[in-house]
């Protein structure tokens, strides 16, 4: 192993804003969808990609990839969900240890209702305090890392 380069005070000042920046707007996303739809941000963003999916439905291992939950947070959140009637749980025809969860319609409506105030929400506490060349460098820079992180990840998983 190298020697490790220290972030400078101008990287260090970056990492801790970015840091800060991204916890205080989840606890805020996730404030604003309890007050106005009683529904979490974990279990909006599980409704959410359920809703983009083909057929909406998941494999679970998918869920948990595609999210910022863990596995165990899914498979608790699922179960939440499923007993609220938003989501169903469907075996894998394919492969006996795997399950799919299948978005309900009543799920579909949910989302559609705590849609609105949550994009107002990301609206305030982020497009609106940035120009459009910030969002063009801010989506090129999050892609570039996205990339670099999900390439590791395969790489990984085939060594």
């Amino acid at each position: 192993m190298g020697e490790t380069t220290w972030l400078n005070d101008d990287e260090q000042r970056l990492w801790r804003a970015y840091l800060d920046a991204t916890r205080l707007l989840f606890q805020s996303l996730d404030r604003q969808l309890l007050r106005d739809s009683d529904i979490s941000f974990t279990d909006f963003e599980i409704l959410v990609l359920l809703s983009e999916a083909p057929e909406r439905r998941m494999r679970m291992r998918d869920i948990a990839d595609a999210s910022t939950t863990t596995r165990s947070g899914i498979t608790r959140a699922v179960s939440r969900m499923e007993n609220a009637g938003w989501v169903r749980r469907v075996e894998c025809e394919s492969d006996r240890r795997g399950a799919w969860a299948e978005l309900t319609d009543a799920g579909y409506a949910r989302l559609a209702a705590a849609g609105p105030g949550h994009v107002d929400a990301v609206r305030e506490n982020m497009f609106d305090l940035l120009s459009s060349d910030d969002i063009t460098s801010m989506t090129e820079t999050f892609t570039r890392m996205r990339d670099r992180m999900i390439d590791g990840k395969r790489s990984a998983a085939t060594s």
